[in-house]
């Protein structure tokens, strides 16, 4: 595999969008800047898996008018930021089959890495409350059962729970689940 060469002018999230789909590998634009992203590890790929099929099932479950979707779909955050989660939730309509761009999430999940752990708890936190859509921002340990469930409260407030057991209540869009499910056990 051949290195690529990062773009060193400051891009738009819609150059960037242009710019990615001739790029082999992921990539995020932060700020106009223009960032590749780490190889995954067989845990990371593994939890962000199951997180993406316990969405899946729980969605089925309830018949919610909803889609989960895993890595690969981008969300814009503004003029000059564009993030790639690990999986993410919106609901309504089935997107055309080419579109690259999810417009209103509803739940975004970042499972951590060694190279993204601080950016995804702070600024990653931080710019997708910044969307209206999403509800709920899933930072997801692969190492140990524990989940970061950031939830819109009132007004600007963005409520955060500490998951270890039990399971996570996602209302909108109304359903929940369990960490046995993402896990294992």
């Amino acid at each position: 595999m051949s290195a690529v060469a990062l773009p060193k002018q400051r891009m738009s999230a819609e150059e960037f969008l242009a710019w990615s789909q001739t790029q082999a590998g992921r990539y995020e634009l932060t700020g106009g800047e223009v960032f590749a992203q780490a190889s995954e590890r067989a845990a990371h790929a593994k939890i962000k898996f199951r997180i993406a099929m316990a969405l899946y099932e729980a969605v089925r479950s309830k018949g919610l008018p909803c889609h989960v979707l895993p890595d690969g779909m981008a969300v814009r955050i503004d003029a000059d930021t564009v993030f790639e989660p690990d999986a993410q939730l919106y609901c309504g309509p089935e997107l055309p089959p080419d579109t690259i761009l999810v417009e209103s999430p509803v739940i975004v999940i970042e499972v951590l890495s060694p190279s993204t752990g601080k950016n995804d708890a702070l600024g990653k936190l931080a710019a997708y409350f910044r969307l209206p859509s999403v509800a709920h921002y899933l930072i997801v340990s692969p190492d140990q059962k524990l989940i970061f469930h950031h939830a819109r409260g009132q007004g600007v407030t963005i409520l955060t729970r500490i998951v270890r057991e039990g399971a996570i209540a996602l209302d909108p869009p109304g359903l929940e689940i369990a960490l046995a499910d993402i896990y294992g056990e």
